[in-house]
């Protein structure tokens, strides 16, 4: 085991077959003020974050330009660039921002390209390694807003393309229109509604980032499942649960974020823990 960069045991994934990542990623999106919404409370223990994350072997960062809005992007900037040859930094448009916990799709074409962009200079960066539609627009054709996507890889400004929040039929329509390498839905140990879009994303070689994937919940209540089980293996439920997501498929990266170094630690240590088959399914029972 690796105790100074424990996110190397989490195994690997090729995002579009070329892109080389340690599965347990870093989600930016709680680097921001409250409500994802202006700068953090403190920027210096953000930017510690980030080296940290890196640090521990995470190079698979996923942010979004309605992070703050672009607040997450330039704090990656900030505390990783020049970015190390290995690390993968994802992000997203197609939500807009009036205010805090405010999110409102806008598929646009010329909206996409104006954001994508925008975090080209904001994460100071030539092309971006997986651009992902945060979610699609139902005012606009999903032809019209992937096909800005296209032109924009075609022009070497984007790497990769990723979807996010999408049915197995949208993930479909998606997949006839680009070449789609990862689809981004919640999903975690208390909320498996997206089992079918896993599944999918599984067949077809995609990877599939879960958010929120620390959403216990019941779960963790003393003498629970996840409690039991912590116990057992010395571990938190938090650590457990992002366990049981690196052993449920292959294709998955669990991306938890935190704005807190020892939280991160935490967090990381996560993929240095080996749950039993008969766990598995005693957790994934459990709801």
């Amino acid at each position: 085991m690796n105790t100074s960069r424990p996110a190397d045991t989490s195994g690997t994934f090729a995002l579009g077959g070329d892109l080389i990542v340690n599965r347990l990623g870093y989600g930016a999106m709680q680097l921001t003020g409250p409500g994802i919404w202006g700068e953090p409370k403190d920027p210096d223990e953000a930017v510690r974050v980030l080296r940290r994350a890196v640090e521990l072997g995470i190079n698979f960062i996923d942010t979004a330009d309605s992070y703050g809005p672009f607040v997450s992007e330039q704090l990656i900037r900030k505390a990783l660039h020049p970015y190390a040859d290995d690390l993968v930094i994802a992000t997203k448009g197609g939500l807009t921002r009036p205010g805090p916990d405010d999110w409102r799709p806008m598929g646009r074409p010329e909206y996409l390209r104006q954001q994508a962009e925008l975090s080209l200079r904001h994460l100071g960066v030539e092309r971006i390694d997986l651009y992902q539609l945060h979610r699609i627009d139902e005012q606009v054709p999903l032809a019209e807003q992937l096909g800005e996507l296209v032109l924009l890889k075609q022009e070497g400004k984007i790497r990769h393309i990723g979807i996010s929040e999408v049915t197995v039929q949208q993930l479909k329509e998606a997949c006839a229109l680009a070449d789609i390498v990862s689809v981004q839905n919640l999903y975690n140990l208390a909320n498996r509604s997206a089992e079918d879009v896993l599944k999918y994303a599984e067949s077809q070689s995609i990877a599939f980032i879960p958010w929120f994937p620390l959403a216990t919940g019941e779960l963790a209540r003393t003498g629970g499942p996840l409690d039991a089980a912590a116990k057992r293996h010395g571990a938190s439920p938090s650590q457990l649960a992002l366990a049981w997501l690196l052993q449920r498929s292959p294709v998955i990266l669990p991306i938890p974020g935190t704005a807190r170094t020892a939280h991160l630690e935490q967090n990381t240590q996560a993929a240095s823990i080996t749950l039993t088959d008969d766990e598995c399914e005693a957790l994934a029972a459990a709801v």
